[in-house]
């Protein structure tokens, strides 16, 4: 905050922004974009989570690149759309193969895991959290649906007075919800699992059954419980996940924090709510409409 407050510069928050931006290009010598939610400033904005505008923004952030240098890809977003994930995703391993690393300097929830998880490794710190990647309707988790629905299935069959209960609870959901709940779970879990297989445990012995036991971790809400769970580097690498301490590289640590905290500020003092952004500074940015309204 500080360095954006003195520097003379009328643009002075996206020159210093842009400044680390390309300094972490020089450390790596790779291509950086940072992918930035403003939710936790604007958390009820239209647009705030992935969705299939993003493809737009990326695009727009690859031209000129080159992509023989991989893709260093900075994270902070509380998920998004499944459909719209994948579609970015498999666009960004067309250009860069399995050449893309994940950096988290605060949160990548949900579908930003799912991100995460496409990458050949992950840069976390004692402050950074994934989560898990069980889908959602609306806020409703789709496997707490599918388990909630198995639970009345056994207790109406152990005691049929409990049918007319349970058809209240169940009775909530539209016909077909709990199919569309149980593809939704092996959808997310087979896109991660492909991804980890070819991507972050390619090489390894066990790649397959690496990646079958982490996306499984990743969707066991028995241990997770909630979709909120914030999940630290430690349990990640638990996990099974190929993560990298940000703390043992202490110009990486400053450069990347410096980085993150351009970002939230800019999100906090501007009406942008989404940033795509890389180091040539290429950026896309959604920007929030002010409605003015007149004092009578």
């Amino acid at each position: 905050m500080q360095e954006i407050q003195t520097c003379e510069r009328k643009d002075a928050v996206d020159f210093v922004r842009r400044k680390y931006l390309k300094r972490l290009h020089e450390k790596t010598g790779r291509n950086v974009i940072a992918y930035y939610s403003g939710w936790l400033q604007k958390p009820d904005i239209k647009g705030i989570e992935i969705d299939d505008g993003d493809k737009n923004a990326f695009m727009a952030n690859l031209y000129q690149l080159d992509f023989s240098k991989g893709l260093d890809l900075i994270l902070h977003t509380p998920g998004g759309q499944v459909a719209a994930t994948e579609s970015v995703v498999n666009y960004l391993r067309k250009k860069f193969k399995n050449n893309i690393v994940a950096y988290i300097p605060q949160i990548a929830m949900s579908c930003g895991t799912m991100m995460a998880c496409a990458c050949k490794e992950i840069y976390m710190g004692d402050h950074s959290n994934l989560g898990p990647i069980d889908p959602q309707f609306n806020g409703i988790p789709a496997i707490g649906v599918v388990q909630e629905f198995e639970r009345a299935m056994k207790e109406v069959k152990e005691d049929p007075t409990k049918a007319n209960i349970w058809r209240f609870i169940i009775g909530k959901y539209h016909p077909s919800f709990i199919g569309e709940c149980e593809n939704a779970i092996k959808w997310s879990r087979h896109i991660v699992t492909e991804w980890l297989e070819s991507g972050m445990f390619s090489g390894t012995k066990n790649p397959k059954e690496q990646a079958q036991k982490v996306a499984q971790a990743l969707q066991n809400r028995d241990e997770t419980l909630t979709h909120s769970r914030h999940l630290g580097a430690e349990e990640c690498q638990k996990i099974g996940l190929n993560v990298k301490k940000i703390e043992d590289d202490q110009n990486l640590q400053d450069v990347l924090l410096s980085i993150h905290h351009a970002f939230m500020i800019t999100l906090a003092h501007t009406t942008a709510f989404k940033i795509v952004e890389n180091h040539n500074g290429a950026a896309y940015v959604n920007h929030a409409q002010q409605v003015i309204v007149p004092q009578r």
